[in-house]
């Protein structure tokens, strides 16, 4: 009886921007090994055939969310402060089978979360189902461990930050906002930039993490530097601002479900920049719903 409540207020809560369907050339693109077939399943099915195990999640994920979890392309890319990488195709198999299993239980935990936080009402104009995973591996390095673009995640075998559920639960969340920010005309740029500019201006060229400490959503820091949301020659690195404040309303919301209070004082409760971008983010993406009282 349970289960069945759950499964109705999951499906209740479908992505608001309804998420078009992986079409057929889109998946013979991301899956090797196409003889043939005229379905998605059935290309599914040959790519992952080496490993029943794997294959039976891809399948799951591709009947329950729309999700299709195949592979990216060979290229070299531009870093930024990385430097060059090198990532090349990598079938989420065999001895990485675990990251395919993350990424599924990952998958599951975002449902629930949206489930949860929706209830008995409208879904936000937000897209969480319907994605691409795109497997890969970096060369000699372990970045970066993902980035997303037009409903797809590359995911890094490799990466630093997805060795463990948790870190491939809040790394995917954080991608998942990417596409989401760039669907809603590159949002982030438009309504967070003024008062990004003006933390790092107040904290100086080289900004001391300490400085930024109050102002950084969540706690990602790059190795030998500062939190990844002021890594600069990153992009626009206000991109990453406002995917790590997504994932601090992913954190501080689940924490609200779980004990019905926060361990620690709320991101909005921070200095006056804080709570504009937290207010403007939550507004934009997540229909206003926030569990966390008010300061």
């Amino acid at each position: 009886m349970r289960l069945a409540a759950v499964i109705a207020i999951v499906l209740s809560v479908t992505p608001a921007a309804a998420a078009p369907a992986i079409d057929l050339p889109l998946a013979r693109a991301l899956l090797p090994g196409d003889t043939g077939c005229g379905d998605v399943a059935c290309l599914i099915e040959r790519a992952y055939q080496p490993d029943p195990r794997a294959k039976q999640l891809a399948l799951a994920l591709w009947a329950d969310r729309g999700d299709l979890a195949g592979v990216g392309t060979d290229e070299i890319m531009d870093g930024g402060y990385r430097g060059t990488i090198h990532l090349v195709p990598q079938l989420p198999i065999g001895a990485y089978r675990q990251h395919l299993a993350w990424v599924a239980e990952a998958a599951r935990s975002i449902d629930r979360f949206f489930a949860d936080v929706f209830a008995d009402q409208a879904a936000p104009n937000y897209r969480w189902r319907g994605l691409a995973f795109r497997f890969v591996r970096s060369v000699k390095k372990r970045t970066p461990s993902a980035y997303a673009t037009s409903w797809a995640i590359e995911y890094n075998v490799a990466g630093s930050l997805l060795t463990t559920a948790d870190g491939v639960r809040e790394t995917l969340f954080h991608e998942l906002f990417h596409n989401n920010d760039e669907a809603h005309g590159d949002w982030s740029a438009g309504h967070l930039q003024s008062d990004y500019e003006a933390i790092l201006a107040r904290c100086g060229q080289a900004p001391a993490v300490k400085c930024l400490a109050p102002y950084a959503p969540n706690t990602t820091m790059v190795r030998g530097g500062t939190y990844y949301a002021f890594q600069a020659n990153n992009g626009n690195p206000v991109h990453e601002y406002a995917a790590e404040l997504a994932v601090r309303y992913f954190k501080e919301q689940r924490e609200m479900l779980a004990a019905g209070k926060l361990a620690k004082p709320a991101f909005k409760c921070g200095p006056s920049e804080n709570a504009r971008a937290w207010q403007a983010m939550v507004s934009e993406f997540f229909g206003g719903r926030d569990l966390v009282p008010a300061c």
